[in-house]
């Protein structure tokens, strides 16, 4: 990627505009235009110049000696206003936010005694474009582990400068942190947790004001994003590899236990353990035993399908094993029931509830990366995981 660099504030372009020029009469003392008083021009100087100027770098607006900003406005192409604040002493504005790349901007100052000037520049066009997707999805209704979660399209080096722009609010001031990984697919990707789960019932914003910022080698981002979602009802459920049950609760009430069978153990078809969450109900889905590894054991049509994991764990109905159902560990790695009592979970459990899996009989805990396996951290260790720590 072609770097461009980040210019010196020195870099800036004088303007002037002559306001109420006298008109003096034919030669005369005491003509009109003798008696007022002229106004010295309005000059002001603004860092970024032409058509090429270097975006990711605030607008600065100074004053001329002698003169004070009251009042700086800077739009954009589309529009839109970047906001900032003059400073007491009316020496100089400066904006909130960066310019971003391949924009063109108009900038009108206003000084006390009410002269204006204006100015315009545009900047280069980034050589590299970031973008990112988020989950959940916008305006959802998730359940009370669903993490926030953002993959970058490319690699994301200026990871703290990325997390200052990421603004999470919640209708109720829960607490959570930003932490990094690898991805599943390789991406670079952020998620964002609370403490504990959920309150049900938060309203939860996020803000991503990007638009101007640089990735680093990954390129700029050229846009800002933004998502709302609710936490639905509190909802856990609990897998128990020992006792081969599975409990559901609701806001602390069990409202089904039910027999199931899960991986078999002592090899790679044992189940994961750990805190993991519903990632999506797929319903009927091909399930072929190649695209986890295990050679060609099975290739089968599944119902209720629940995806617990990136790598192919599922919870869903397994009529084929039923002899083993509160019995004893006998599947692939999935958590497998009868199509009634599978129909009943699927049914009930929403995208982002939790699934408590613990018991002897697992090759491990769930991979930080694996899904959403964050709840496998303690809060510690998860807020080292912020480029802000």
């Amino acid at each position: 990627m072609r770097r461009i660099p980040v210019p010196a504030l020195l870099a800036t372009t004088a303007l002037a505009l002559t306001l109420g020029a006298c008109s003096g009469g034919s030669g005369g003392k005491g003509g009109a235009g003798d008696s007022a008083e002229e106004k010295p021009p309005v000059r002001v100087s603004v860092n970024l110049t032409g058509t090429q100027a270097t975006p990711g770098a605030p607008v600065v607006v100074r004053a001329s000696e002698g003169q004070r900003l009251q009042q700086v406005t800077v739009t954009d192409s589309r529009g839109g206003n970047l906001a900032g604040k003059v400073t007491a002493d009316g020496a100089s504005w400066t904006s909130e936010r960066r310019a971003a790349p391949g924009t063109a901007y108009s900038v009108e100052a206003r000084v006390a005694d009410g002269g204006t000037a204006t100015a315009s520049f545009t900047t280069a066009a980034a050589d590299k474009v970031n973008k990112l997707t988020l989950a959940p999805g916008k305006n959802t209704t998730v359940g009370i582990a669903q993490p926030l979660s953002i993959v970058f399209d490319h690699p994301v080096k200026n990871k703290a400068e990325v997390e200052r722009q990421l603004k999470v609010t919640t209708s109720n001031g829960t607490v959570g942190s930003w932490g990094w990984m690898q991805d599943w697919s390789g991406k670079d990707r952020v998620d964002w947790r609370p403490e504990e789960y959920w309150k049900s019932g938060t309203k939860v914003t996020l803000d991503a004001d990007l638009n101007g910022i640089d990735s680093g080698a990954g390129g700029w981002f050229v846009r800002d994003y933004t998502t709302t979602f609710t936490i639905g009802r509190s909802q856990v459920v609990k897998v128990d590899l020992d006792s081969h049950r599975l409990r559901l609760l609701r806001d602390g009430q069990q409202v089904a236990n039910l027999p199931m069978s899960a991986g078999t153990p002592g090899g790679e078809k044992a189940s994961w353990r750990g805190r993991t969450v519903l990632m999506a109900k797929e319903g009927t889905i091909n399930m072929r035993s190649e695209t986890v590894g295990l050679g060609d054991a099975y290739d089968k049509m599944v119902d209720y399908s629940m995806r617990l994991t990136w790598s192919g764990m599922y919870a869903h109905a397994a009529p084929w094993n039923a002899a083993y159902f509160g019995r004893a560990n006998h599947s692939s790695g999935c958590v497998g029931m009868s199509d009634a009592d599978a129909k009943a979970v699927y049914d009930q459990v929403q995208v982002g509830d939790p699934f408590e899996i613990t018991g002897s009989d697992a090759k491990g805990t769930q991979a930080l990366n694996n899904g959403y396996g964050e709840w496998n951290l303690s809060w510690a260790d998860w807020q080292g995981k912020s480029a802000l720590r």
